[in-house]
């Protein structure tokens, strides 16, 4: 069953309705610049929403004035609406950084204010969750095939970029087209390595800034992407469009949209037969593939999905338990 959502709180109620101490703390709060984009957009949906039930089931009160009950009701209102354990737990810790902002700067008008949230209050248990079946390469190739007897070059180079890489949804979406002119690398020592680097790309991490590295990519994507450049030259010879990955209108090229890989994984899902395809999971495929069925070292994996911790990795490493089994009996 789906996971539900809230509707979202309109700018008309946002304007006229919220109580205007808390629209000013709110805002100060999310004024801080130390919020990526994606992320500032997620917290000032999930604060919005906190404010409108504040307004309609708790007197629009300041929020200083709020006590560690209201968390707990806030947080079963929350269960009460049939949200994923994820989606609870972030507009739960929103509130909660927005508390600690409070505490801290507002110390001198709320000295007894202390964070709603406390330890008192208890997490939300983790919903149950499909199982993680990662693609085997396989099932990648028989995307890929399909994908070329179409002639859909973009989504070819988006399939074998993404799943070589390992990288992330946000993280494809800002690759430039100019990768296709790169040789492949050298290290310091001047040899020539057999695969491709990228330019610097923001990839998921604390700050505004994120955490800024630069992705590793094999010859077949890189023969994806030249092809998929190529084509692109021929339907728009004046194409100035930066990005690598792109949607088509009257003026001609633009950056995709994240929810554009969303929708070219459901058209994968339907050449496998409706097995769930979605961006995340070309970032297990590619670790369970490089370190159960190649052999390869965590580590190896590790550094190129540019964890801190080969912990990390493991848990994008989905391992087959029944060998285990076979080994013990």
């Amino acid at each position: 069953m789906a996971q539900k959502k809230i509707e979202e709180v309109t700018d008309e109620f946002w304007n006229t309705e919220v109580n205007d101490y808390n629209k000013e703390l709110i805002e100060e709060f999310l004024n801080q610049q130390h919020l990526s984009d994606a992320t500032l957009k997620q917290y000032t949906s999930a604060l919005k929403i906190f404010a409108k039930w504040v307004h309609d089931f708790n007197r629009n009160k300041d929020i200083p004035d709020l006590k560690p009950r209201d968390a707990l009701k806030y947080q079963n209102w929350l269960i009460s609406k049939g949200l994923s354990s994820s989606a609870i737990k972030f507009k739960r810790s929103s509130v909660s950084s927005l508390c600690n902002f409070i505490e801290l700067y507002y110390n001198d008008d709320h000295p007894n204010f202390r964070n709603i949230f406390t330890k008192a209050i208890p997490t939300v248990a983790k919903s149950n969750v499909k199982e993680k079946v990662p693609l085997t390469m396989k099932e990648i190739n028989k995307i890929a095939k399909e994908l070329e007897k179409r002639e859909d070059w973009q989504k070819l180079a988006y399939l074998w970029f993404t799943y070589s890489t390992g990288c992330r949804r946000e993280e494809s979406r800002q690759l430039l087209k100019e990768v296709y002119t790169y040789d492949k690398h050298q290290d310091k020592k001047g040899n020539t390595k057999d695969y491709y680097v990228t330019h610097n790309i923001r990839a998921k991490g604390k700050g505004k800034e994120g955490k800024v590295r630069k992705f590793t990519f094999d010859q077949k994507a890189m023969d994806a992407i030249k092809k998929w450049v190529y084509y692109r030259k021929l339907q728009v010879p004046d194409d100035n469009c930066p990005f690598l990955f792109v949607s088509k209108d009257k003026e001609g090229y633009r950056q995709v949209s994240p929810n554009t890989f969303n929708l070219w994984c459901k058209g994968f899902s339907k050449i496998l037969g409706g097995k769930p395809v979605h961006p995340h999971l070309f970032r297990s495929s590619r670790a369970t593939n490089a370190v159960v069925e190649e052999g390869k070292d965590i580590k190896a994996v590790q550094k190129l999905l540019g964890h801190n911790s080969s912990q990390t990795t493991e848990i994008y490493v989905v391992r087959d338990e029944s060998d285990d089994l076979d080994d013990l009996y």
